[in-house]
């Protein structure tokens, strides 16, 4: 077996995040991921496409008490309620965003990222819930940003395994 970290599947390392949605997902999977052993997430991911709507954006902007409750109680997920609020306010920036840029991706470009990614990270935790400075450059990594990382950390074993 060998001790090299290899990144996940749903890392987007040499590529980037075809359309809002994945970016959108894949924030989402970085937000429930931290905290938590990393095998169950991938686990239950399939869950969680099912339970979000498969990311749609628009959908998920739209839920409201009944979806809120339909999540907190759907067993293949992680039941966390305020990861779902946030999911769902997530959402709702994501459609401004691209209201406003474009796309995603448009508004990230126009970032400048010369201080390396620092004000991206401050203005992904301003933009998003239950975003905090780990998590955005976890999430900048993951969608093929050139940001600097150590990857031990993400290779790193919870503390719940």
């Amino acid at each position: 077996m060998s001790d090299e970290w290899t990144s996940p599947d749903w890392m987007y390392r040499e590529t980037k995040p075809p359309d809002n949605s994945a970016y959108f997902e894949n924030l989402t999977h970085c937000i429930f991921q931290a905290g938590l052993n990393w095998k169950v997430i991938a686990q239950k991911w399939p869950n969680f496409k099912k339970a979000f709507n498969d990311f749609d954006i628009g959908t998920v902007a739209s839920y409201g008490a009944e979806d809120i409750g339909r999540l907190v109680e759907d067993k293949g997920i992680v039941r966390n309620r305020n990861k779902i609020l946030a999911t769902i306010h997530n959402a709702r920036e994501f459609e401004r965003i691209a209201a406003e840029h474009g796309s995603f991706q448009g508004w990230l470009d126009g970032i400048d990222k010369s201080g390396n990614y620092e004000v991206v990270v401050r203005r992904l935790i301003d933009l998003f819930k239950h975003v905090g400075k780990s998590t955005a450059h976890i999430f900048l990594y993951t969608v093929g940003e050139n940001i600097k990382y150590d990857e031990s950390v993400l290779g790193r074993r919870s503390r719940r395994d």
